[in-house]
């Protein structure tokens, strides 16, 4: 890794939702929409210029609230930008998510031509996320966003999804969620794991020395300066099949939830087994300052503790020896739930629509979001588990297994069904206000 003198982020130009975490409970809304007429998708990136919140203003006028506007590769197409300048992005965002479906494992029930309209089609240009504490403070947001794009006849909205978290911060599975982010230099924000350096901000953002000391700006250097890319998916969860699964395979209810933190690498509550092998610590699983701030390496190479196959290890191996240099394949990671809760107990599917509203932020989609969906979640052949998947959302058809190291004879779970499955997805550039602000000023 180079050494280079830190360089201030400029955090008045970055787009809020880049850097902050979610406050807790939250509301949130993804809408998409459609340019049909130049003239006024520019008008849109103009009004929105103005209702996007920067990473320089901790707390908005409307306390934990905000806006962000990205656009797809198709997006910044209608707007007019010159094909020069759209040939110096990352090549994963000119041919979007839908045209990555078989690298990412998106295939059979999660394959593209089963995902929900308009999601992987030319029809989705502007992604627009508001996020708020809780709904009255969303709808405010959302009425604050709207003349952005109301009364513009050249821009169509064209889908909406709503989601939230829940004060337990838990999604459907059970498992609280949004536990783990890193530290990006410059942005005053603390990662959640205190043993971690902070990472290069031109991890994150556009235009700034990454960890390998190169600088990514797509050109002109004001449009994507202070930018990063976004990646959106929507995945439905089979919370009935994952019920069944820990009950058909367990001993009891007890054991159901050792099985479930061990295909986790976490108790429900959040307490990582790294810190709590034994018996699940809510008041860890609680605790901001605790509950993520371990290593792997030192205590428990084998996986002992923590299986390498489980989801938290795949996702971030830390220090942990695998193939791949693991800071390299850091991302900002944000879920959001969708759809009602399966009720507790029930082990019968009902029929609802219900999972996460993912987004991934980081400069580098080849070698952050889609490395670690290829080669740490979709394989094992990193930590030396050759084909074998992630047993929460891997994309897998039902023959594999999932081996849970243990003396004196390790466990093995059969026959893990799919989980989850792709709803749909996108990627997205995540423009700098100075960026939206040009992009308004486009002429032909």
């Amino acid at each position: 890794m180079s050494v280079h003198m830190d360089v201030p982020l400029e955090l008045d130009d970055i787009q809020r939702g880049v850097l902050s975490p979610r406050p807790t409970p939250y509301a949130a809304i993804y809408l998409a929409f459609r340019i049909d007429d130049r003239r006024d998708g520019r008008e849109l990136m103009r009004r929105a210029s103005t209702a996007v919140t920067s990473a320089a203003e901790p707390v908005s006028p409307s306390g934990e609230t905000w806006v962000s506007v990205a656009v797809t590769c198709r997006g910044l197409e209608a707007l007019g930008v010159p094909r020069a300048s759209l040939d110096t992005f990352a090549w994963e965002f000119r041919q979007g998510m839908a045209a990555r479906a078989e690298a990412l494992g998106d295939v059979g029930a999660s394959s593209p031509e089963h995902w929900e309209a308009p999601l992987g089609s030319s029809a989705v240009h502007v992604v627009v996320t508001a996020v708020a504490p809780d709904a009255a403070h969303l709808e405010a947001a959302v009425d604050r966003a709207r003349p952005a794009y109301d009364g513009l006849s050249g821009v169509t909205a064209t889908w909406r999804q709503d989601c939230y978290a829940l004060p337990t911060e838990t999604e459907h599975f059970g498992y609280r969620d949004g536990v783990s982010h890193p530290a990006v230099e410059g942005s005053g924000i603390p990662g959640s794991n205190q043993l971690e350096v902070p990472l290069k901000a031109g991890e994150f953002v556009l235009g700034y020395p990454d960890e390998l000391g190169g600088v990514q700006t797509p050109q002109p250097a004001a449009l994507g300066r202070n930018g990063s890319y976004a990646v959106f998916r929507k995945l439905h969860q089979n919370v009935a099949a994952f019920r069944r699964y820990l009950k058909d395979n367990a001993t009891g209810p007890q054991d159901e939830e050792v099985i479930a933190a061990k295909i986790m690498g976490r108790w429900r509550s959040g307490a990582p087994l790294a810190l709590a092998p034994e018996a699940d610590d809510p008041a860890l699983g609680a605790d901001p300052h605790r509950r993520n701030t371990f290593l792997y390496q030192s205590d428990d190479p084998a996986g002992f503790k923590t299986p390498g196959g489980c989801h938290i290890r795949r996702a971030n191996p830390r220090d942990a020896a695998v193939a791949g240099e693991v800071r390299l394949h850091r991302m900002i990671r944000r879920g959001a739930v969708y759809g009602p809760p399966l009720p507790e107990g029930v082990l019968e599917d009902d029929g609802a629509d219900r999972g996460l509203m993912f987004a991934f932020v980081g400069a580098h989609l080849g070698r952050q979001f889609e490395f670690v969906q290829t080669q740490w979640m979709n394989d094992g052949v990193f930590f030396g588990a050759n084909t074998a998947q992630d047993p929460v959302t891997g994309t897998r058809d039902g023959s594999d297994d999932f081996t849970i190291p243990r003396r004196p004879l390790r466990r093995r779970l059969a026959s893990l069904p799919r989980f989850v499955v792709t709803r749909g997805g996108e990627y997205c550039f995540l423009p700098s206000l100075t960026a939206l602000r040009r992009l308004g000023d486009l002429h032909d």
